[in-house]
């Protein structure tokens, strides 16, 4: 009886907190390397050719939980000009969705020392539901029926303040909320789109000859969501090792470690230890990240790359 109860409560958990996902972006760990999937403004900063990936596999030990694998590729054209792609898929639950987005941003200089980048995107997401899968069975009758190759919308844009060593920038991904369309065919808790709001931002400081800090931040409003806000704080060895440790609110905390194997090739490894009562029905989660930065020996390139 205990037991039943037990499996009863863990699937009621489980199936809210796939609905609430499903509603919301993935989310990254590692995001001050992977800036582009929510800050449209960043195409081309860097000055060069970046292809970044990142897999993360969340909440390891719990059926269902998510999978998300993500790649970004984004260059300057021109001196002004920045072009992006970043294309993410991501399992939850009984859901799959692919999301493939083009960007595009603008670049004027701000100051002797600083530049602003102003950024719009254009794409879609596609998803799928397949009740069979697992143990999502629901006898509602909005469960009733998979979902085959919806294709959702998405325009946003962004604002991207950045130096060599500081960086802010402010975007809404996605402004097509789910309000827009009439998908009553679809379950409510899991095509809801909601409109969010990034805040991003981070410095370089100089500690020793040899050892930087860099502290960094990341805000998420979610309409009709608390607000979620990542702090990370990360130590940079002899322009190489990266230690760090990062927080988030009233969700989980990390340790973070990056290697610079070259000035062309970073890669990167998050743990992240869930602070919340479903840290009894997993073991953490994991992220690895890696990313080349492409440039012409001519023009060379600057290293290392804080963002």
């Amino acid at each position: 009886m205990i037991q039943n109860i037990k499996k009863i409560f863990t699937l009621i958990t489980m199936l809210s907190v796939f609905g609430a996902l499903a509603q919301q972006d993935p989310q990254y760990t590692q995001y001050m390397y992977n800036t582009l999937t929510v800050n449209s403004a960043y195409a081309g900063s860097l000055g060069h050719l970046a292809i970044t990936g990142i897999y993360r596999t969340q909440w390891v030990g719990l059926e269902g939980a998510p999978k998300t694998a993500s790649f970004s590729l984004d260059t300057p054209v021109g001196k002004r000009v920045g072009l992006g792609l970043s294309v993410i898929s991501e399992e939850i639950g009984p859901s799959e969705e692919q999301y493939i987005d083009a960007n595009f941003s603008y670049t004027i200089q701000s100051g002797l020392t600083h530049k602003l980048s102003f950024g719009i995107k254009g794409g879609g997401r596609v998803l799928n539901i397949d009740w069979t899968k697992g143990s999502y069975r629901d006898p509602d009758a909005q469960f009733r029926e998979n979902i085959t190759n919806k294709f959702l919308p998405v325009i946003g844009a962004g604002l991207y303040w950045h130096g060599e060593r500081d960086y802010i920038g402010l975007s809404i991904p996605n402004f097509m909320t789910r309000e827009r369309y009439d998908y009553d065919d679809i379950a409510d808790d899991l095509v809801n789109q909601r409109m969010h709001v990034y805040l991003i931002g981070g410095i370089v400081f100089d500690l020793s000859a040899n050892t930087k800090f860099k502290p960094a931040t990341l805000i998420k409003y979610v309409a009709g969501a608390p607000l979620i806000a990542d702090f990370s704080a990360n130590f940079m060895f002899n322009d190489c090792l990266t230690l760090g440790a990062s927080y988030r609110t009233s969700d989980s905390v990390s340790g973070l470690v990056s290697l610079q194997i070259s000035p062309q090739i970073l890669v990167g490894y998050a743990y992240d230890y869930t602070t919340t009562e479903l840290q009894n029905y997993n073991s953490g989660t994991h992220e690895i990240m890696l990313r080349f930065e492409l440039v012409s020996r001519k023009k060379g390139l600057k290293s290392p790359r804080f963002f």
